[in-house]
């Protein structure tokens, strides 16, 4: 049974890791788009939740035919909530800012959510912050705030650019909230029919910002190249990574996977010097080698933490 325990908690952790890595890609795409073509934020969004819709349904209509568990109107409501914070709100903060901040610096701020996570468990669900969690937390963002020290350095004279950081901070605030009541849920609801259910929720939110605010610009969604960038931030960084990182958290709990999708940044910052032509420096170096060992850290020895 403890061996059988041990391999499904090394799984989880290699999901998470595997829907992290995929998530981080997401910074590269908008980047690409915004240079490439003529796209707001809220088009771009459109695009990734439109792509994204077909599979959310039928993976939404599977679960509930194979589940004889009926959601009460509470749960319905919860859903809908964690869709417009997670995927609709922290998404939408998230390309605003991606238009005036690096992809790397981007991906820095917004790992200010694991925090937030642990400590939104912590205070409100109650949940028992464990010594190995506590000491990747800190390792981890002594790590983020070293490589911001650099990034920021680099970036300050960008007219936009505190705008760009407050609506990152926003989106990790979101976030954060959004995979707190994931953890809690996901046990209760199943992964599948959980993700399903809220990126459903979430797609409605954008769509409704977008007939409200924007409608007339339709034809702006139709430019063959944009049409490229939204079946790829669709299927690459949203489809697949929402149900790793949701399954991922169904066997190793909300905590364990804020703190190792810390792998991010390290992901972005890569991506983004190789794709995006961004710098690469010793502060980056140094800070995304902290936030491997807090990652190594969380997962070295899974059946204590």
């Amino acid at each position: 049974m403890l061996t059988k325990n041990r391999t499904g908690m090394a799984g989880g952790f290699i999901i998470a890791i595997l829907g992290a890595l995929l998530f981080s890609t997401k910074a590269i795409f908008v980047k690409l788009a915004f240079q490439h073509t003529q796209v707001s934020a809220i088009h771009l969004l459109v695009l990734r939740m439109l792509f994204s819709l077909p599979f959310y349904l039928v993976a939404g209509i599977y679960a509930r035919s194979n589940s004889s568990q009926k959601l009460t109107g509470k749960q319905w409501i919860v859903l809908a909530v964690m869709g417009i914070f997670g995927y609709y709100l922290s998404s939408l903060f998230d390309f605003i800012g991606l238009q005036f901040v690096s992809a790397g610096l981007e991906r820095l701020i917004l790992f200010l959510y694991p925090t937030f996570t642990v400590l939104i468990n912590t205070f409100y669900f109650k949940t028992k912050l464990k010594t190995t969690q506590l000491a990747a937390l800190i390792l981890t963002y002594i790590g983020i705030g070293i490589a911001f020290w650099g990034e920021i350095k680099l970036d300050a004279g960008n007219a936009h650019f505190y705008l760009g950081i407050f609506m990152i901070f926003l989106c990790a605030i979101t976030y954060s909230i959004y995979l707190a009541g994931t953890g809690k849920l996901v046990p209760i609801i199943g992964a599948t029919r959980y993700t399903a259910y809220v990126m459903l929720f979430a797609t409605l939110g954008v769509f409704t910002h977008f007939l409200i605010t924007d409608h007339q610009n339709i034809t702006l969604l139709l430019q063959p190249g944009l049409l490229v960038y939204g079946v790829t931030l669709a299927m690459v960084a949203t489809v697949l990574p929402s149900f790793l990182l949701n399954t991922g958290m169904n066997k190793v709990g909300s905590n364990n996977v804020a703190i190792i999708t810390s792998i991010g940044p390290v992901s972005t910052i890569i991506q983004a010097h190789f794709f995006l032509h961004e710098p690469i420096f010793f502060l980056q170096l140094a800070g995304t080698a902290l936030v491997i060992v807090g990652i190594f850290l969380i997962g070295w020895k899974p059946s204590t933490t």
